[in-house]
């Protein structure tokens, strides 16, 4: 049995104040393509369909054809809520899409949805995990539940798998040791770790949350985003995770290449440097641009000279002896990247000229973790 692998579209995103809408029908209308051409049984989304619980109508729109089309084809869909997700909103008439091959998971009510499908080697059994914290599991089970990782194998428990028929689990957190970029919305502290043990004797997890493409084990794996969202992804290939089941334990995984609307690029220099004929030669001026110039003085209104030869310009920092004097030059557009932790520690360290204590650490990520808790 053959199936796509995706996760962290992302509708509605905007990236630096630019709306990705038109970027992310491109690539949706790519992935289309490879469905029609590779005839997956099946396409599996592991979380944050949205950017936000509240999408834009466009967004729903966009979401909405994309079901279409994929339905139009013959594959079967499935999918999760993730952490940027309102589970509720993005389940809302599951009961009635499932009839019509469009599976996708209820807020965690401590159960697991499970949509069996079957090939020449029998059944397969795909379980539906939607992104879930300690405080979701203790809710509906009674039970205090204190760890990330003990919430996992609290659910997968209550899930009652049957090991010994192949089975598919769909879900979206962060496992221990995955390695992660800017983009992503980080937990303090590291206290949404996940174990990757607690997947053990699955035929394959396909991971979303993280936003580059990885394989924590060779049947557990982030497929990652369609497309970048981040300067901090510029290096990233993004693609389709394709993987084949055949018999119990035979399983391979591979992916299809993703080339965007527009991609991603850093550059650097002197002002002069990169607006110069020989710079610019070969280079696509509709694509994203981050730039740092390291020039000492500060060039006027320097941006929007620089955008009538990248229209693109996302952002502009500089590197030279005044920045580094000051600790080095970071743009407004990196503070949406970084945790309240990190937020905090880098005021703390400014005012008080040392480093946040390990303990100190230790009940700031508690109390936000608290926070946030409450937010959600």
């Amino acid at each position: 049995m053959k199936f796509f692998h995706l996760s962290d579209l992302h509708l509605g995103k905007r990236v630096n104040e630019y709306s990705m809408l038109e970027d992310q029908q491109y690539i949706l209308n790519k992935i289309i393509i490879e469905a029609e051409r590779e005839k997956p049984r099946a396409v599996l989304i592991s979380g944050d369909v949205y950017d936000k619980p509240v999408p834009s109508v466009e967004a729903v729109k966009l979401f909405g054809d994309f079901l279409t089309s994929l339905k139009k084809l013959g594959a079967e869909v499935l999918v999760i809520s993730g952490n940027h997700d309102s589970a509720e909103r993005l389940s809302f008439a599951a009961d009635l899409l499932g009839v019509s091959g469009v599976h996708i998971s209820p807020a965690y009510d401590g159960g697991l949805t499970k949509v069996v499908l079957s090939d020449e080697f029998g059944r397969v059994n795909f379980y539906l995990l939607p992104f879930i914290k300690p405080a979701h599991v203790s809710r509906v089970t009674g039970e205090e539940v204190e760890s990330y990782t003990a919430a996992v194998e609290r659910a997968l428990t209550l899930g009652e798998i049957d090991y010994l028929e192949r089975n598919v689990l769909l879900c979206h957190q962060f496992v221990t040791g995955a390695s992660r970029c800017e983009s992503e919305e980080l937990s303090v502290g590291g206290l949404d770790n996940v174990d990757g043990g607690v997947f053990k004797g699955l035929d394959y997890v396909a991971l979303g949350h993280i936003h580059g493409p990885q394989n924590i084990s060779p049947v557990v794996r982030y497929c990652g985003t369609p497309l970048k969202y981040s300067f901090s992804e510029v290096k990233h290939k993004k693609s389709i995770t394709v993987v084949e089941l055949g018999k119990k334990g035979d399983v391979k995984v591979g992916t299809i290449p993703l080339k965007p609307l527009r991609d991603f690029h850093v550059i650097r220099g002197g002002y002069e440097e990169v607006t110069s004929k020989s710079f610019l030669n070969g280079k696509s001026p509709d694509d994203y641009y981050k730039i740092t110039l390291t020039d000492e003085e500060d060039i006027p209104e320097c941006f929007a000279k620089l955008r009538y030869f990248y229209p693109n310009l996302m952002a502009l920092e500089y590197d030279n002896a005044r920045t580094r004097a000051e600790g080095g030059y970071s743009g407004a557009e990196s503070v949406a990247d970084k945790s309240p932790l990190e937020l905090f520690s880098e005021l703390y360290k400014k005012q008080n000229g040392v480093d946040l204590t390990d303990e100190m650490v230790k009940t700031l990520s508690e109390i936000i973790e608290r926070i946030w808790e409450g937010a959600n």
